[in-house]
């Protein structure tokens, strides 16, 4: 592998992402972080002690690159109105599950995780938190009489195409812009009333 020009800390966490998309989690341990990034042995046990550490620190770089992939900050403004969202949140999952469905898997394995460690799913939710403020934000300008429960039935959508796109029984499928756009289209009119 190449020298890398990230910070030592983001190389680590990348890796474990990586690994935890190719081999799930059994398959991250500190040894196989350290080789498959090509690094000194102990190295990712230096920079991450325990597993909790690791898995926390690719938790963050998780979020780092999710957002990097769904660009939040693209998000139309609330005053915008639904059909531009409608299109955003199209842009940003045709993007995601056209080039980076190994962030998805690993989300899914850290997530899954998270359910059995208190510290982790505490840390996964407050990373995914500003995400789902804005969704509530920009529904309630939307109309939403419970922009909450909107933001979630939306939340639930996209995962649920995500997943099913990435691990489900839609697994070779990607979904057309055009598609994810109609699918989002229909969302948020039922819920909006339009």
């Amino acid at each position: 592998m190449a020298p890398s020009t990230t910070p030592r800390g983001e190389l680590i966490a990348d890796t474990a992402i990586d690994l935890l998309a190719e081999r799930g989690l059994r398959g991250l341990t500190h040894r196989a972080v350290d080789e498959a990034a090509g690094l000194p042995q102990g190295s990712t046990s230096n920079h991450a002690r325990t597993r909790e550490a690791l898995l926390e620190a690719a938790v963050r770089r998780l979020a780092v690159r999710e957002a990097r992939v769904l660009k939040p900050r693209e998000m139309p403004r609330p005053e915008d109105g639904p059909a531009a969202l409608a299109d955003a949140l199209a842009r940003s999952l045709h993007r995601y599950l056209a080039r980076h469905r190994r962030l998805a898997v690993a989300r899914y394995e850290l997530a899954l995780e998270a359910t059995r460690r208190p510290a982790l799913r505490a840390l996964y939710d407050r990373e995914g938190g500003a995400f789902r403020e804005l969704l509530v934000a920009m529904m309630a300008t939307a109309g939403s009489v419970e922009p909450e429960r909107h933001a979630l039935s939306l939340v639930a959508w996209c995962d649920g195409v995500m997943f099913s796109c990435t691990a489900g029984s839609y697994h070779s499928t990607v979904p057309t812009l055009e598609e994810l756009r109609a699918g989002l289209d229909e969302v948020l009119r039922g819920m909006l009333g339009r």
